[in-house]
């Protein structure tokens, strides 16, 4: 089966890890292929998520003025035309483009506005999930969950933490969630990617999320998969990313369909399209070659992602009657 054509929902995107070689070539013309092939794309195999994120690095560089972000946001909305994905929830830290003077509210403005062009452009519809980083002080978090309340009625939709889990604890943090509950905020976390099935009960517990970054390693623990499954927590799998990361050794180690099949709420993601040098197509041919899964599969997935999704129940709606033409 060739998914190339099918709708796609995607949740869990990176914009700085999402940077084609064309929009690279736009910003920095002096940048070879062979170049950023070596600095913007991982290899296979990473030794950790810490040494995959260094890539990342290279993203934000050069994001760091208003016509760079919104070549860049341009640039994704035209990748997931292209990928057949029909909504999309973008993520992007607003604290790590002040180099040359934007103000955070200018970074998110900036941001929304070229996510709305965007759209008029390719007609598919996106949100924006505005991150905290493990490493950033309790202010700096603060900073940010404020700016996702500052611009609720945009195109932002929601607030999420990202960055080492494995490196940083999450003390610094708690104030922003709460905030975030206080004030009606739609929030996930990233979590069980670098650490274990521990770090997905600290983030349940502390920062009370409806969707977790990843979680594949929720696995290691049936307690935690019965709680996901009850509670209906939504995860936000990435295969290719994990494999590059070494949460798991090959796609055949790959939790997804031990996920899938335990009943826990799924969906499929790309993470960095770039860093991960794949599109969601790719993601659901790898699925469909290791596991034997089938468009039922992926309209489960597809479903799933569009209830969880930080979107209003119109959106939901009418995206919801398209995936179900497409799969059914």
């Amino acid at each position: 089966m060739d998914y190339t054509t099918l709708p796609k929902i995607e949740l869990h995107l990176h914009l700085d890890c999402s940077l084609s070689y064309d929009v690279v070539q736009q910003i920095a013309p002096s940048i070879s292929y062979e170049t950023y092939r070596e600095s913007f794309i991982a290899p296979p195999k990473c030794t950790d998520l810490a040494d995959y994120l260094t890539r990342a690095i290279k993203g934000t560089e050069l994001m760091q003025t208003k016509a760079e972000l919104r070549l860049v946001t341009l640039d994704l909305c035209r990748q997931l035309k292209k990928d057949h994905v029909i909504y999309a929830e973008i993520r992007f830290a607003p604290l790590l483009h002040l180099e040359k003077g934007l103000t955070p509210v200018e970074v998110v403005q900036t941001v929304n506005e070229a996510a709305t062009e965007g759209m008029a452009e390719t007609g598919i519809t996106v949100g924006l999930i505005l991150c905290t980083l493990r490493h950033y002080t309790e202010a700096q978090s603060m900073e940010t969950v404020q700016l996702v309340a500052q611009f609720s009625g945009t195109h932002v939709v929601g607030f999420d933490i990202a960055a080492d889990e494995a490196g940083f604890p999450i003390d610094n943090h708690v104030a922003a969630f709460a905030y975030a509950q206080k004030n009606g905020l739609h929030v996930t976390a990233h979590a069980g990617e670098a650490k274990g099935a521990e770090s997905v009960w600290e983030t349940l517990k502390n920062f009370h999320p409806s969707r977790i970054g990843h979680g594949v390693r929720s696995v290691e623990d049936p307690a935690l998969m019965a709680f996901l499954k009850k509670e209906a927590i939504h995860l936000e799998v990435c295969p290719t990313s994990n494999v590059q990361t070494d949460v798991v050794a090959t796609i055949k180690d790959h939790p997804a369909d031990r996920i899938y099949r335990s009943g826990v709420s799924m969906s499929v993601n790309t993470d960095a399209r770039a860093i991960s040098d794949t599109t969601l197509t790719r993601e659901y041919q790898l699925l469909q070659e290791e596991f034997d899964w089938g468009k039922a599969h992926f309209l489960k997935c597809n479903l799933e992602a569009i209830e969880h999704a930080f979107a209003s129940d119109e959106v939901k709606a009418a995206l919801r009657a398209a995936i179900i033409k497409a799969y059914g």
